[in-house]
């Protein structure tokens, strides 16, 4: 990237923010935005990585690790290990500590010149309380409406979408007041996104996130898990677990709002999709595919 271009995100960036996706620039492609389960596999089959850094352009691809989230001094260059390993020409590890160090002119330089930016797991309020509201959330939301593409890892994942589920209780039941929004970093506003979806138990918190939102898709991906979106929205699932969809678009009826705190919610009317790798999901038409896994007409 020239000069002139870099200057523009250090000199432009701490204009007003907003929390809705960047408008796409005319001629662009919005790029991909990749919402991973945890737990991905790192060394014996990676595919969730490798398809990443290969959409990050592979030997020419530059990827930017943002370990925000994580508590362990270790985690942005483990991951910088992990993707040159796999390939990726160049890979750094940018790290802010406070919202003082989200104005660094030469973070920002280096988020500029990024294919790829991801984001690694932890605690998804530590991303949005640090990250929210600064230019490195402004800069990651411009990037991604200009091509880059955007991954995140647990923590990382949820804070993808506008509505991001801050933390909730575990169960198979929608509980009133058991799950608590908070906002994320806004590269999509079509999706509610919880992780370790299965092995946790979360479908109650996801499906009482949809009753608050009846507009979005709930979804709920397991470990070793990713939907890949497209810049058309749609998403392709990839990886060794599901990923369940819920959409609440045709709710006929919630109680919601009748219900005290900590009671069960009713929710009539929603739609729920179980997705493995190679099926997929439109997110205008809101259509599941059994893609790949279709059977051959005879």
């Amino acid at each position: 990237m020239h000069a002139g271009a870099l200057s523009r995100f250090v000199v432009n960036v701490p204009g007003p923010l907003l929390m809705c996706p960047s408008q796409v620039p005319e001629g662009s492609t919005r790029g991909w935005i990749v919402p991973i389960g945890g737990g991905e596999e790192k060394e014996n089959n990676p595919q969730i990585l490798q398809r990443f850094v290969e959409l990050c352009g592979g030997r020419d691809a530059d990827i930017v690790v943002l370990p925000t989230a994580s508590r362990l001094a270790d985690t942005g260059a483990r991951y910088e290990k992990i993707f040159s390993g796999l390939g990726a020409g160049r890979v750094a590890s940018v790290d802010f500590d406070s919202r003082a160090e989200c104005e660094n002119p030469e973070s920002l330089r280096r988020i500029g010149e990024a294919t790829g930016i991801f984001f690694t797991g932890g605690n998804q309020l530590s991303l949005s309380t640090i990250l929210g509201g600064t230019p490195v959330a402004k800069l990651v939301r411009t990037r991604n409406a200009e091509g880059v593409h955007v991954a995140g890892t647990s923590a990382g994942a949820s804070f993808i979408s506008e509505h991001m589920i801050a933390f909730g209780e575990e169960g198979a039941s929608p509980i009133a007041g058991s799950v608590r929004l908070a906002p994320g970093l806004g590269l999509t506003n079509r999706v509610i996104i919880d992780q370790h979806f299965r092995q946790r138990d979360r479908i109650g918190r996801l499906l009482t996130a949809m009753a608050y939102n009846p507009f979005a898709v709930g979804i709920g991906l397991d470990e070793d898990t990713a939907a890949f979106i497209s810049p058309g929205n749609v998403i392709e699932v990839e990886g060794s677990g599901g990923v369940t969809l819920i959409d609440a678009s045709g709710i006929e009826f919630s109680s919601m709002d009748l219900v005290a705190e900590g009671q069960p919610v009713c929710m009539l009317g929603i739609k729920l999709h179980l997705l493995v790798a190679g099926t997929n999901f439109d997110l205008h038409t809101r259509d599941a595919s059994a893609g790949k896994l279709a059977r051959p007409k005879i």
